[in-house]
């Protein structure tokens, strides 16, 4: 039997298009343009109605395969799946919604589920090359741990993460440049949408590629994106399914769960998704379109909200980020945006997606008011989620069913901020040891000249 390939194409244009391995390990399309599956796969329904009662594990096989078939066999697939995974995403019930917490992984937030399983396919996908290969990748914050952590000591493949100096936490700096062998740290003077550009560039520097392999580990690269898609799923199957997870050892609760919200047993759940460069919304999106019982999105911004700006007038107007205290959504230009735009009009996304944007003041406001009346922590990046969730249930726009916030960061990796507001948060071990740490990092300005030299010295 005939096993068809699933073919990848670039958002600029149609005709530019490859398979699963060379989208995966060259990050960008020839033209600049992000790679996005030539079509989105569909769950059968034996697998769709079991959802709610499936392993983690089972979720990702069943959600990943499609998008790989013929490239990686299933046999390996799963033990890259069974060797990524070795935590989930507890659905957990906190006042009138749930939290979907992907903070318990290694580096405590969600980035730690494509980090690692791309890590896995890369050193399958580059199984007999003598090329060393380099990742670039820009963060915000989070995403440079995690792929730090998700590639730390694999054979044959060395990451160089470009983060913006002074606007990243100091435990999340430590997670990226703390490593050392074949993890580089760069900081670069200027802001999250700098170092994504100067990753952008370098990726597309031709004299640069000639003299080394490329790749990139954002959410820009499909094979992150992707697993991402699992949790959506597996949070999906949970709400219909009417059945809530125990909570883990990393969930940031400080007293019994008072007012355990009724369940939704067989409708569609509202997910809000804290967003920056919109990504993880994006995995969302695929999740749905799979065919999840998802009903809508909530893409909850800080001030940088060039998303729902757009999503009220149908102008898509970048904008400079401007620096707040859910750092890791500063971002004014988001990347995903253009794969959002390939598979959605903007009258789709408005029938699927609401836009709200929550200020700093209102975020702080949160964290004290939940911890308070719930003993459970926020981060600064789910205070946002949580609030767009309170202005939206205000003005009555969500949809009949369970409301699910995607909790995308422990609250002790932002203590400076939540412990004057809320007390101290739990700290998880992975982070206790990660602030042992000490940090090794080089200072570039926001120049692909200083970029290219320093690559070219570590090379």
């Amino acid at each position: 039997m005939l096993t068809l390939i699933m073919r990848y194409f670039s958002t600029r244009n149609r005709n530019e298009n490859t398979n699963f391995k060379t989208a995966s390990l060259t990050g960008l399309a020839p033209d600049g343009g992000l790679y996005v599956p030539e079509e989105i796969p569909q769950y059968r329904e034996s697998v769709r109605s079991s959802l709610g009662s499936m392993n983690f594990c089972d979720i990702a096989l069943e959600t990943i395969k499609p998008y790989v078939q013929g490239e990686i066999p299933d046999s390996v697939l799963g033990d890259i799946v069974k060797s990524a995974f070795t935590f989930t995403a507890p659905f957990v019930p906190v006042a009138d919604r749930y939290a979907a917490e992907l903070f318990h992984g290694p580096t405590a937030a969600f980035k730690d589920f494509g980090a690692r399983f791309m890590a896995r396919s890369f050193s399958y996908l580059r199984r007999g090359e003598d090329l060393p290969l380099r990742i670039l990748v820009a963060t915000s914050g989070d995403t440079g741990g995690a792929v730090a952590d998700g590639f730390f000591e694999v054979q044959g493949i060395s990451v160089t993460v470009l983060y913006p100096k002074g606007r990243v936490s100091p435990l999340q700096e430590r997670q990226i440049a703390g490593l050392g062998k074949n993890i580089s740290a760069i900081a670069v003077e200027g802001s999250f949408d700098d170092c994504q550009r100067l990753v952008k560039a370098a990726l597309s520097y031709e004299n640069l590629k000639k003299r080394m392999s490329l790749s990139s580990a954002n959410s820009i690269n499909i094979s992150r994106l992707i697993p991402q898609a699992v949790y959506y799923s597996a949070a999906a199957g949970r709400a219909f399914a009417g059945l809530i997870d125990p909570d883990g050892e990393a969930t940031p609760r400080t007293k019994k769960n008072l007012s355990l919200s009724h369940t939704h047993k067989g409708l569609p759940v509202t997910l809000c998704v804290p967003s920056g460069n919109f990504g993880n919304l994006t995995a969302g999106l695929y999740a749905m379109k799979m065919n999840a019982p998802i009903r809508q999105f909530i893409a909850a911004t800080n001030i940088n909200k060039t998303v729902p700006d757009y999503l009220d007038s149908g102008s898509y107007l970048a904008m400079k980020s401007k620096a707040t205290i859910s750092n890791a959504m500063d971002v004014g230009a988001p990347s995903n945006f253009e794969r959002m735009a390939a598979h959605f009009s903007w009258d789709q996304m408005r029938q699927i997606l609401l836009g709200v944007s929550v200020n700093d003041d209102e975020t702080r406001e949160t964290i004290t008011r939940v911890h308070d009346e719930n003993g459970y922590f926020l981060d600064p990046h789910s205070a946002v989620g949580w609030k767009a969730v309170d202005k939206l249930k205000a003005e009555n726009k969500i949809a009949q069913g369970s409301v699910g916030i995607l909790c995308t960061a422990h609250p002790a990796k932002f203590a400076e901020v939540v412990e004057p507001l809320a007390g101290l948060p739990p700290v998880p071990v992975s982070l206790a040891k990660a602030m042992e740490r000490d940090v090794n990092s080089k200072t570039i300005p926001s120049e692909i000249s200083a970029l290219i030299d320093t690559l070219l010295l570590l090379n």
